[in-house]
């Protein structure tokens, strides 16, 4: 068995920040395949119990939108002209950059590409320690505009079913919210900017699906050819009959299925209360007039009509263009050394962990690892993290007894779903807000042979879309410290 006192279980005592209160300046910068943007917001969190809370934000500056900009071959961001944009808003904001605290850098679509990405980072290589980088694919992008449209604190508050339907330049994504959580989401090809042209109506840029979309409305488009207002308005209306069918939650064509980018929505209750967010929403709302050269105000006008036909109550949302991250809140606190389990020592430091939440009844008498996996396993798609090799925090609010069957089955469950991490021999990293960290990191090790570093540390309530770091243990007082980044949206206040 593992020896408690050297890397197992660690010793007693717990120290928190001294601050009962944290101001911090903060960036969010939204870099995506069709738009670019950043937002400076000043956060005032106050400590209530084991984490801080925002009591208050203040958006400093909100920058202009920047259609993201290319160089010729059409799919690399041209990284010197977006560097000119990010300085010119700092400047105009008028902040220095030392005098960021912390923030986050979400990168989407084309952004996310390796040499995009690359090219972007070196841009904030000197933030590096301060930002949370997360490139976000299909699942966590709808993931992430449903909490920035507010629509998940709607759920929240409300206590009914929220859809909220974030149509951008180029996919739209879809996200189901209910008590304050994202149930499922799903993403498809449909997008305003999938084909731009100029004052003229003359094709500039095509993309596959939005050829795909044209080819079905029976408009033959070609970079060059000229498209009338009956052409744009045939476009629009495929593809929000493709958008209409997954919102709908009914059976998906073939036609519509093959421009899905994540599999299709299972839930088939009622919803409630339907809020847009994206681009396109700004013309849904009437709050955008001009135009941008793409689909944008044709395809809004298509798309509110079909989501009528729901019949649910449509909200104005927190944020529309602007429904993604605004910054990222950043603190330190240490746990409690006596219940935590830390195999081999080496293990840590490790840092920016995504955490996911799974929708889990760990109060129930049973425990059945197969639940358990599937609940995991939903979390990691839902983030774009199937399958990932590194590691993930687990974020549980575990419930009732820590009998031998209870954790077994917990456990068992665990170790199904994170197959690909373990397989890697990447730490396995669990967080528990019960003081039942130890008995876990010891189940896992000695019962259940994980051979994989195991991180199991408790004391912490952890939401989805947290990132968390873990440092090295401290001697004198057997914690760990840990620092907890939280991405901050417009309705997080």
């Amino acid at each position: 068995m593992t020896q408690p006192s050297h890397e197992g279980f660690t010793g007693v005592g717990r120290a928190m920040l001294d601050e009962d209160e944290l101001t911090l300046s903060s960036v969010g910068v939204d870099i995506g395949s069709s738009t670019s943007h950043l937002v400076f917001s000043r956060l005032e969190l106050e400590r209530q119990d084991t984490r801080y809370v925002i009591v208050k934000r203040t958006v400093l500056r909100e920058s202009e939108i920047l259609l993201t900009p290319y160089v010729d071959d059409g799919a690399t961001i041209d990284a010197d002209a977006l560097g000119v944009f990010i300085d010119r808003q700092y400047r105009e904001a008028g902040i220095e950059r030392e005098e960021i605290d912390t923030g986050a850098l979400i990168l989407t679509g084309v952004a996310v590409l390796r040499s995009n990405a690359r090219a972007i980072g070196e841009l904030f290589a000197a933030d590096a320690g301060k930002f949370v980088a997360v490139s976000a694919g299909d699942g966590m992008e709808a993931t992430m505009a449903a909490h920035g449209s507010g629509a998940v604190a709607e759920s929240a508050r409300s206590g009914g079913v929220v859809m909220n339907i974030d149509v951008g330049g180029g996919t739209s994504k879809v996200a189901l919210c209910r008590a304050g959580a994202v149930l499922e989401v799903t993403a498809i090809d449909v997008g305003a900017r999938l084909l731009a042209f100029d004052d003229a109506g003359v094709v500039t840029r095509i993309e596959d699906a939005g050829r795909t979309h044209a080819a079905q409305a029976g408009v033959a488009v070609e970079v060059g050819s000229k498209l009338t207002d009956d052409d744009v308005t045939a476009i629009a209306s495929v593809m929000a009959d493709r958008l209409g069918e997954v919102v709908s939650l009914g059976d998906i064509s073939k036609e519509t299925s093959a421009l899905l980018r994540l599999p299709p929505l299972e839930y088939r209750g009622s919803i409630d209360t339907v809020i847009f967010s994206g681009g396109v929403s700004e013309f849904i709302y009437g709050r955008e007039r001009e135009t941008f050269g793409d689909l944008g105000p044709a395809l809004a006008a298509e798309v509110k009509r079909r989501v009528a036909a729901l019949g649910a109550m449509v909200m104005v949302p927190v944020a529309g263009i602007r429904a993604t991250v605004i910054g990222a809140s950043q603190y330190t606190i240490q746990v409690s050394g006596s219940t935590i389990f830390i195999s081999p020592l080496g293990a840590v430091p490790i840092r920016n962990v995504p955490v996911v939440s799974p929708d889990l009844d760990l109060a129930a008498e049973v425990i059945d690892p197969a639940v358990v996996a599937d609940a995991i396993g939903r979390a990691l798609r839902r983030l774009d993290l199937a399958g990932a090799s590194s590691p993930v925090a687990l974020g549980v609010h575990w419930g009732g007894s820590a009998t031998f069957a209870r954790l077994d089955g917990f456990c068992r469950g665990v170790v199904e779903a994170m197959g690909p991490v373990l397989d890697a021999g990447a730490p396995l990293v669990l967080v528990i807000d019960g003081d039942i960290g130890g008995l876990i990191g010891l189940h896992l090790r000695e019962e259940l042979g994980v051979v994989s570093p195991v991180v199991s540390i408790d004391g912490i309530a952890l939401r989805e879309l947290d990132y968390v770091d873990v440092g090295e243990l401290i001697p004198s007082s057997g914690a760990v410290p840990v620092v907890i980044k939280s991405l901050v949206f417009p309705g997080s206040a």
